[in-house]
């Protein structure tokens, strides 16, 4: 049995420039492992909370609605339902992941950037940044990718943040789950997440991960993380800064408790 231990810590860029907390190329299930991505989370997992986040779009937007700006799209679980309703431009910093999102959803644009940086100089009826702004573990980075989803907003235009968790909701435990393939791949993980220091604004979760493939020996992969933990004030606080109207869109969600939303919308 092959075992293997990953991080995807912060990897430290020139002298100048903040770290870089998204999802390193080096983290192998992002890379070389992106085939199995979908094994890991399957598509099917979304349709539930992308129908809550398709309802709070067209709850919330002013006008009509028809393009979606996805910042950190992965492997596009989201948008394989989503595109049913919206013209989805997808967007994410690792090529392996953007090529496994492009065989899911080759009708939908994709772009490679980072969700602070990032600058497509033109305006969407909606942007939405799931979990992979969790990886942001800075209020610098926070905050510079709330810019990002600002400027690509139309007037009227509303942005929907999906993050597992803030300060105040993270819950340390343990979880599981898994698929099994139609090719007869199948894989399994066990994650864990702890407590975040006294004052930190991050906490640590480990993964371990089981790939088995036809007639050969399971690998096992364990893999560190570290996710940004940030109180709700913080987010309403930057949000606001970014110029954005904070809005409650009185849309039942039925999945309240596994993660935390925050809309806003960008005034007409």
């Amino acid at each position: 049995m092959e075992v293997q231990v990953l991080s995807s810590a912060c990897v430290p860029k020139a002298a100048t420039e903040p770290p870089s907390c998204i999802l390193q190329a080096d983290v192998r299930i992002y890379s070389d492992l992106a085939p199995w991505f979908h094994l890991l989370t399957h598509p099917s997992d979304y349709a539930e909370e992308a129908d809550f986040i398709e309802r709070v779009i067209d709850t919330v937007a002013v006008g009509p609605v028809s393009t979606l700006l996805e910042l950190g799209s992965g492997g596009g679980n989201n948008a394989s339902h989503l595109k049913r309703r919206f013209t989805c431009t997808l967007t994410d910093l690792s090529p392996e992941m953007l090529a496994l999102s492009s065989s899911l959803n080759p009708e939908c644009e994709h772009v490679q950037g980072d969700m602070r940086t990032l600058r497509l100089e033109r305006a969407f009826d909606a942007v939405l940044v799931h979990d992979a702004v969790m990886y942001l573990t800075t209020e610098a980075d926070l905050h510079a990718a709330i810019e990002t989803a600002a400027v690509h907003l139309r007037p009227g235009g509303v942005v929907v943040f999906v993050p597992d968790a803030t300060l105040e909701s993270y819950a340390v435990g343990t979880d599981h789950g898994g698929h099994d393939g139609d090719d007869g791949r199948s894989l399994r993980y066990l994650e864990w997440a702890h407590a975040p220091k006294p004052g930190a604004t991050t906490a640590e979760v480990d993964y371990v991960v089981v790939m088995r493939e036809p007639g050969q020996p399971p690998r096992v992969v364990q893999d560190a993380h570290t996710v940004g933990l940030f109180p709700e004030s913080t987010w309403r606080r930057l949000l606001a800064d970014a110029g954005l109207e904070i809005v409650d869109p009185g849309v039942v969600d039925p999945n309240g408790e596994e993660h935390a939303v925050f809309v806003a919308r960008r005034p007409t």
